[in-house]
């Protein structure tokens, strides 16, 4: 304690405070200049090691209890990431708030359902959820007609073209370990999409490095709202990090462009190095 107090009186710890800020500030700056965000937010981390989930959540949690309004109509995907901000974000009464899950059910992964945090995330802000009441992956083209016409799924896809607001996650195919995505995919799609130059993917939507689909069945077989109508939001916020994120990430500034990005400051030096931006 006493050597604490010594340090404080030679404003040594404050200038330690002081010059970490100042650096998840010239990331933030960086990010935005660099990927034409209109916001960057940076989630600081304790051990550059550390798992960065947790700092993320926390971080995006923070952005949403400020930013979702009354009137909103929310379009939300999953993943652990958006999972681990529900208790981050504070409980509030919105009206006219609706939430829409942006993709079908996983059956397996029921933690991280695409339903249980579309309507968990209705709840926060007493909104109406709109689920979509399909497998994630069906088995043809065909199949995904079919629901989409004779289930009511239209009404869905109708509510994606005039959305205020999307809140996406990407998921890394580099690990066979977080690629299952539910038990849907298999290691051959795995090594058949990484043949395929695919570096990640948003809402089973598979693509490369330049933010371009690649050709692969399942990205005609998946049950999500498609990218065309995700970017007519005009709030597009991306939410994710991880080593194993960063061509995810970067293939994604060019998929959705992202207005605003919600990642940890290992990730951002990553993405700023991969694209040879200063920072």
């Amino acid at each position: 304690v006493r050597m604490l107090a010594e340090a404080r009186a030679r404003n040594e710890v404050k200038i330690t405070i002081e010059s970490e800020l100042l650096e998840i500030v010239r990331l933030e700056r960086a990010l935005e200049r660099t990927f034409g965000l209109q916001q960057a937010l940076v989630a600081p981390l304790t051990d550059p090691k550390a798992d960065p989930i947790p700092a993320i959540a926390a971080k995006t949690g923070m952005f949403l209890s400020d930013a979702m309004k009354s009137g909103m109509r929310v379009g939300v995907g999953w993943g652990v990431t958006l999972f681990n901000t529900l208790p981050f974000i504070s409980a509030k009464s919105l009206t006219d708030f609706s939430v829409i899950s942006l993709l079908g059910g996983v059956g397996v992964a029921r933690r991280v359902n695409p339903a249980e945090f579309a309507w968990r995330f209705a709840q926060i802000f007493q909104g109406d959820g709109y689920l979509m009441p399909t497998p994630a992956v069906v088995d043809s083209v065909e199949t995904k007609i079919a629901l989409v016409e004779r289930c009511g799924l239209q009404e869905i896809f109708a509510m994606a073209d005039a959305l205020d607001a999307v809140l996406l996650s990407v998921g890394g195919i580099a690990s066979a370990t977080t690629f299952s995505r539910g038990g849907f995919l298999k290691e051959a799609d795995r090594e058949a999409l990484l043949a395929r130059g695919a570096v990640g993917d948003l809402l089973f939507h598979f693509y490369d490095r330049k933010g371009d689909l690649v050709d692969h069945p399942v990205n005609s077989h998946v049950m999500s709202v498609d990218v065309d109508r995700l970017r007519k939001a005009p709030i597009r916020i991306l939410t994710s990090g991880g080593e194993e994120k960063t061509d995810a990430l970067l293939g994604a500034m060019h998929l959705i462009a992202p207005t605003i990005l919600i990642t940890d400051e290992e990730s951002a030096r990553r993405m700023l190095a991969a694209h040879g931006a200063p920072r």
